[in-house]
């Protein structure tokens, strides 16, 4: 075991020092991983090990959160601790291709062609898909990749490919167990974009009811949920636009957002990130506490777990 935990301490730091951004060093790596991700990983393999059925585990957070670097390094964890084999995907990568977005806000509302509020993802897809991954007698599946750069799907012969049914289904995403809001707390704008451009509330009633409806069944087939919560909305915003210095030294392409955009873009997301960051303790079964830097200053689980 000792041996297993060096392993894993030298493949994170790999990994860490991979992902930092030239300039901006992460603190405290090795805290993080004792007080936080083996923890974590330990928490998780003892509701797998209950039955030893395929679980599928909700990750969720406001955008910039942390959710994909958490699921990557809690895949090589579980990997090499455990044995286990972890398939993990984002719902971003479900978004709506830009031609299917361009129909929606042509037939809907024109905000719908911007990606990310309830109804900008392909819930067929991702429902067939996770039946497919669920499947005894397993054969490989296709999960498709988003690129965020040209705001649209890539080609098939770009999307991941899983060759071996997973122990563990890691599903990331910042609304994933959201819960819709009441229609008189719709009624008020939060922002410019909402009060310029949904005057009629259309926008939001139908991203709502996407959520009382379609994406209470998608969410339903979690099994449990982690929520990582952000100090607040604005720290959202800073780490959404380290995302995107990010995407400027890594993609080739050059559509990244600029400051000002960022925080526009942001907009389309802050009702429901702020509902949920609200309603915390009542949406997951663990929810981690960050502080600025994407520490974790305390875990607190909720509901039966």
């Amino acid at each position: 075991m000792v041996k297993t935990i060096l392993m894993i301490k030298s493949d994170y730091l790999k990994f860490i020092k991979k992902h930092e951004v030239p300039g901006k060093p992460i603190i405290n790596k090795i805290d993080k991983l004792n007080k936080f991700y083996l923890p974590l990983s330990d928490w998780l393999y003892s509701i797998y090990k209950k039955d030893k059925k395929i679980k599928i585990i909700g990750l969720s957070g406001g955008q910039g959160a942390g959710k994909s670097t958490i699921t990557k390094i809690l895949k090589f964890i579980f990997k090499k601790k455990y044995n286990l084999n972890i398939c993990c995907f984002s719902i971003d990568d479900f978004y709506k291709t830009k031609l299917e977005r361009i129909k929606m806000s042509q037939k809907v509302h024109k905000l719908f062609l911007t990606r990310g509020v309830p109804g900008t993802h392909d819930l067929n897809l991702l429902l067939k898909t996770i039946q497919q991954l669920k499947k005894k007698k397993f054969k490989t599946v296709l999960i498709p990749r988003f690129d965020k750069a040209s705001d649209d799907r890539l080609k098939k012969n770009k999307w991941q490919k899983i060759r071996k049914r997973p122990d563990i289904i890691i599903f990331e995403g910042w609304c994933i167990g959201a819960k819709n809001q009441k229609s008189n707390e719709l009624k008020h704008p939060l922002n410019y974009i909402e009060k310029k451009y949904d005057k009629k509330l259309i926008w939001r009633k139908t991203a709502n009811n996407f959520l009382k409806n379609q994406y209470k069944k998608l969410f339903e087939k979690i099994d449990k949920l982690v929520y990582l919560k952000a100090p607040n909305f604005n720290n959202i915003f800073k780490w959404r636009l380290l995302q995107e210095q990010k995407m400027k030294l890594t993609s080739k392409s050059k559509n990244t957002m600029s400051k000002t955009k960022v925080k526009e873009f942001i907009m389309f997301y802050e009702r429901i990130t702020k509902h949920m960051m609200k309603n915390s303790s009542k949406i997951s079964d663990l929810t981690i506490f960050l502080n600025k830097n994407h520490g974790s200053k305390k875990m607190k689980f909720y509901k039966n777990v």
